[in-house]
């Protein structure tokens, strides 16, 4: 058994240093947390990537997906209208197109009609 010749307050430094270390990152993490919270800051899902746009399904009223920039809506989506693009997930234009079903030409066939 090799014997180890450092002092022992030198031994056991790299068990502490660790515990430390750990014990400063959840302070970091509570900090960047309480942060947050404290200043309303808020993280919000968007509904798709920067390079695409979303389209709804027709004839359903939860079905949608995101198209690249440039292309048109696959078969079965149309684009929605201009100003009534749904941007985050639950906002009001997400949670308007949910309660609505609409037409291969883009019209609503069931579903309160949109409000300005």
């Amino acid at each position: 058994m090799p014997i180890d010749y450092r002092p022992r307050h030198l031994v056991t430094t790299a068990v502490g240093n660790r515990a430390c270390r750990r014990s400063l990152r959840v302070l970091a993490i509570a900090g960047m947390a309480a942060a947050f919270l404290t200043t309303g800051c808020t993280i919000r899902e968007q509904i798709c990537r920067s390079d695409e746009y979303p389209v709804k399904a027709v004839g359903s009223t939860t079905g949608r997906t995101c198209q690249s920039n440039g292309k048109a809506p696959p078969p079965g989506y149309v684009r929605y209208p201009e100003g009534k693009v749904p941007k985050y997930v639950g906002d009001r234009w997400d949670n308007y197109w949910r309660t609505v079903v609409v037409d291969s030409n883009g019209n609503i066939v069931s579903g309160p009609s949109p409000s300005p």
